[in-house]
């Protein structure tokens, strides 16, 4: 009995393992600092909850099905793009021409600037031509029913999931197979993997991670709705916008008469386009 005490009590509490990660850029440094040393941001390197990183199978990758075939660059031929409509046309022409099978869109802007609505009005038209299925993080069905009662649009092809938790967003998508997916925002999932909270720089990095892959796989477009700092920024890690095909902007002046949508990148069109509305 007094053994078993007297090892309980040298061993002491647990500490969970922390790491020091910047809300900026997303690196990871070994100690806390003012300054992150990557991106130059201050005041932005926080404490977060580590966890062990998993260790990759033999022979490359975990995520790799098999040996990559190297390829000259002249024997590939190039394939054609078919884009998808979106219904609307200042968006269609800022995208490109439509959207891409397979890509991800992020789409930032100001709380109450019309983001949510945008897509709605989108995944209506989208709707009536193939599956589309709108995962809701921040509202529930009966507001976002309510929004396109407002707006005049039957909806009759959009399906809706009230979901934070990705992996169950995943397995809900696995059975629909949409066509067009909106993640509304990606600010408010979370993975089971992490102890962190919603929102948090690793939270944002790893659901997005899982998302790129998911429609990478199945060649479904996804919508990201992504929340901005009061400096006009993305909010989440600066990698986010490295890990998407397509960055929107979507702006304008408060009680002012237009709203502005525009790209900072785009891998399958132009970023010198503007859409009106």
């Amino acid at each position: 009995m007094s053994g078993q005490a007297g090892g309980g009590l040298g061993k002491g509490p647990s500490k969970g393992r922390v790491a020091y990660v910047c809300n900026a850029c997303g690196a990871r440094l070994p100690k806390w600092a003012g300054q992150c040393p990557d991106c130059g941001a201050w005041n932005a390197v926080a404490e977060v909850p580590d966890r062990p990183v998993a260790e990759p199978r033999r022979g490359g990758y975990a995520g790799a099905g098999g040996a990559a075939q190297i390829q000259s660059l002249s024997a590939v031929a190039p394939e054609a793009v078919t884009r998808i409509g979106t219904g609307v046309a200042e968006l269609d022409r800022v995208l490109g021409g439509g959207l891409v099978p397979g890509s991800v869109v992020l789409l930032g802007g100001d709380p109450g600037i019309g983001k949510s609505t945008l897509l709605l009005q989108a995944c209506a038209a989208l709707g009536a031509t193939a599956p589309v299925l709108y995962v809701s993080g921040e509202e529930s069905p009966q507001q976002v029913s309510l929004r396109a009662r407002r707006l005049g649009l039957a909806g009759q092809g959009v399906r809706l999931l009230a979901e934070t938790c990705v992996e169950r967003v995943l397995a809900a998508v696995e059975v629909e197979s949409p066509r067009v997916m909106v993640v509304d925002s990606i600010q408010t999932l979370f993975t089971e993997l992490l102890p962190s909270a919603p929102g948090s720089v690793s939270q944002v990095r790893e659901t997005a991670a899982q998302l790129v892959r998911y429609a990478k796989q199945a060649d479904t477009a996804v919508f990201l709705v992504g929340h901005v700092t009061k400096e006009g920024a993305l909010a989440g890690p600066r990698v986010l916008e490295h890990m998407v095909d397509t960055v929107l902007y979507f702006e304008g002046e408060a009680g002012g008469p237009f709203r502005l949508v525009r790209a900072i990148k785009n891998r399958f069109g132009a970023v010198n386009e503007l859409g009106v509305f």
